[in-house]
């Protein structure tokens, strides 16, 4: 048996139907749903991070295989043994290797989850390495692909714990148009981070300066860490 089937046996050996239930309506499975034919087991992100840990050694045709497939966790984990892989590699060379095997299934990390649990420590972490700005995460932020603009938005989180927020604030304000749900959280968590972990200065000019075409989700997300005060005031004003 190869390795890439072990692999798949032992995710299925440890799949939870009620869970599997569970996410499967918690990740918008449903025809017309953003994650409509997505298939879950029912297994939780620590143990799927433990298997991961043993699987580092496949190749990436087998990563490849594993992100085609229809099962969620067999996707997760490749991206997982993808960031292990990442993060294992002794020069800026091998990173790229990673990286551009990332971007080339850029497609396949098709839920939010699988986003955000790779793209800041794979693609953010590599631009920042690479001293690139904000070109590359502006061109990826303009698909047409929701996973894409997402993946966008929060590769900026590695720059965010590098304390710069301006290609965070660059992308925000590439996607403030942004039709979709899940790109509204993002933004707004992006932001938020900023403001927490960099300047809340910087976030309050922001908000000032884009209050008016901030979308709802994104002004909440934010805000949060804002005093109660700061909080109603920008909520008052986004009515107006």
């Amino acid at each position: 048996m190869s390795r890439l089937e072990q692999l798949k046996k032992e995710l299925r050996k440890n799949a939870d139907k009620s869970q599997a239930v569970i996410l499967q309506r918690f990740f918008k499975t449903d025809p017309g749903q953003y994650g409509a034919g997505d298939v879950f087991l029912g297994l939780r992100v620590p143990l799927q991070r433990q298997i991961a840990s043993q699987y580092t050694d496949l190749s990436y045709p087998e990563l490849k295989e594993l992100l085609a497939d229809i099962i969620h966790e067999f996707r997760l984990v490749a991206l997982l043994i993808l960031v292990q892989k990442y993060q294992k590699a002794l020069t800026l060379k091998e990173r790229k290797l990673v990286v551009d095997f990332y971007l080339s299934r850029s497609k396949r990390i098709n839920n939010w989850d699988l986003v955000d649990l790779s793209a800041p420590k794979i693609l953010g972490d590599y631009l920042v390495r690479s001293k690139r700005g904000s070109a590359l995460l502006l061109k990826i932020a303009a698909s047409k692909n929701l996973w894409e603009k997402r993946i966008a938005m929060v590769s900026t989180y590695a720059f965010i714990l590098d304390s710069d927020y301006n290609i965070t604030f660059s992308v925000a304000k590439k996607l403030l148009k942004d039709k979709h749900d899940l790109i509204h959280k993002a933004v707004g968590w992006m932001l938020r981070e900023a403001g927490k972990r960099v300047s809340e200065k910087a976030l309050l000019k922001f908000l000032d300066d884009n209050i008016n075409h901030l979308p709802r989700t994104t002004l909440r997300y934010a805000i949060e860490r804002l005093t109660t005060a700061q909080r109603q005031g920008y909520l008052h004003h986004s009515l107006l």
